[in-house]
């Protein structure tokens, strides 16, 4: 099987009007509410596109190896595309212009319930499954180190880089920001490029969600004194309070420039599949891949791919049908 590597067809802001535009799915299978749509032989393809993130970020890197080990252990041939996050991914699935896709478990959430921004509001997504929880995710607030921001009130006036159009980020940024009714200056965009502004010095922070330790943060500690913002334990877990997001500790080993742990948020990445598009069978090949080879992700994140943690997260997310008659082969209990 091949693997193919090349950018996106839509940008963040095109996905996400292209999504607004198109509604429930293409008809063909629409499904009633709640529930999921499901394809026939005629749309099930094996040639898939998957739909990752930024090319700074966790996703992309993860997205190359998944799929050649998808590419080597299935019927599948994989072609991994960066994209501009969590919605903007699910919006190319109800699409059907890509068949797999990474996403944080609350983005996933609020697209089943047609919650995923203004400009989006009232679209669902309802032609996706869950595969896989993978790993968690931690929100880092990241400062100079000479800018005088010790806390997070201290962001009040300051322009903020809060993540790319249509990524899960930005839905999280917004929960903290909003919960300190903290005003600022928002700057959209992908945190590789948010990193480099800071370093730059055109904006004095930025927010983003990725999997611990971050490169493009390290690659900018090496050359910027910066520094995490760190949230009082008992805010961070209020925020948390409903269900999407946890409070979460960077331990302080994951930063050469950490002295003591970092109290943030965290969300779940997850790997999710189209149910129009990717037949049962497929799916269940994708699953058994995932965990069986597993060993071969060599990025940090690969030691949390396993059965204990694959449902963590899911909430109301319906399973692919594949992945979850895997589960069940496997003995896994189900939501």
């Amino acid at each position: 099987m091949s693997i193919r590597r090349k950018a996106a067809g839509l940008t963040a802001v095109a996905a996400m009007t292209a999504l607004a535009a198109c509604g429930n799915g293409n008809g063909d299978n629409e499904a009633a509410d709640g529930d999921v749509q499901v394809g026939d032989e005629d749309s099930f393809v094996t040639d898939l596109e998957f739909t990752t993130g930024g090319t700074g970020g966790t996703y992309y890197p993860l997205g190359g190896e998944l799929s050649t080990i998808f590419s080597d252990n299935t019927e599948a041939s994989v072609n991994y595309v960066e994209s501009g996050g969590s919605a903007v991914n699910l919006g190319r699935i109800l699409q059907e212009q890509s068949q797999l896709a990474m996403t944080q478990n609350d983005t996933a959430v609020n697209a089943l319930t047609g919650d995923l921004g203004e400009d989006l509001e009232g679209v669902t997504v309802d032609n996706f499954g869950w595969i896989s929880n993978l790993y968690p995710e931690a929100m880092h607030i990241v400062v100079r180190e000479d800018s005088g921001i010790e806390t997070i009130e201290d962001l009040e006036g300051a322009t903020i880089a809060v993540g790319d159009v249509g990524s899960g980020t930005r839905a999280i940024s917004d929960a903290i920001l909003d919960y300190y009714e903290i005003e600022y200056t928002p700057e959209e965009t992908d945190f590789a490029a948010s990193t480099e502004m800071l370093g730059d010095g055109q904006i004095d922070a930025s927010m983003f969600v990725a999997g611990v330790p971050v490169a493009a943060l390290t690659s900018l500690a090496a050359t910027t004194d910066v520094q995490l913002i760190s949230l009082p334990q008992d805010e961070a877990e209020e925020i948390g309070e409903g269900g999407l997001y946890e409070a979460y500790d960077i331990p302080a080993d994951s930063y050469d420039f950490l002295d003591e742990d970092v109290t943030t948020l965290s969300v779940f990445a997850a790997l999710v599949a189209s149910t129009t598009q990717v037949s049962e069978d497929l799916a269940y090949e994708i699953t058994a891949a995932l965990f069986e080879h597993s060993d071969e992700v060599t990025l940090d994140v690969g030691r949390n791919i396993d059965l204990e943690n694959a449902l963590t997260g899911v909430g109301e997310i319906p399973l692919h049908p594949g992945a979850q008659r895997y589960f069940e082969e496997q003995g896994v209990e189900l939501p």
